[in-house]
């Protein structure tokens, strides 16, 4: 890839609408999803150069910091680059949305 590709969903969960975009470069991704509105909000930068991810957070999350920190150390680690993941929610993620907004960003990354 010689150019960063942008690429854009909407994942409808239960009565909850999230804006995934995904700005991919050579060496990493950049990653938002928001609910609602689309607004940037809490975010995570993973690096996976190694057996491990080496995670910062740059904005802390009052919730779903665990969705956070998984969801960059896997996209890092996929791609074996640097992931930066933002997450604006308008309220906890919970389970059933966290693995499906997992698995359609990780979809997206991979195609």
């Amino acid at each position: 890839m010689s150019t960063a590709e942008y690429t854009q969903k909407t994942v409808d969960v239960g009565d909850r609408k999230f804006f995934i975009h995904i700005l991919s470069f050579d060496n990493g991704n950049f990653v938002s999803i928001s609910e609602g509105r689309q607004k940037i909000g809490s975010m995570v930068v993973s690096i996976g150069s190694g057996p491990m991810a080496t995670t910062a957070t740059v904005i802390r999350a009052k919730t779903d910091s665990l969705f956070l920190k998984l969801t960059a150390e896997q996209i890092s680690t996929s791609i074996r680059g640097i992931a930066v993941v933002s997450l604006y929610a308008e309220r906890e993620l919970g389970n059933e949305a966290a693995k499906i907004l997992i698995g359609e960003i990780m979809e997206m990354i991979q195609s």
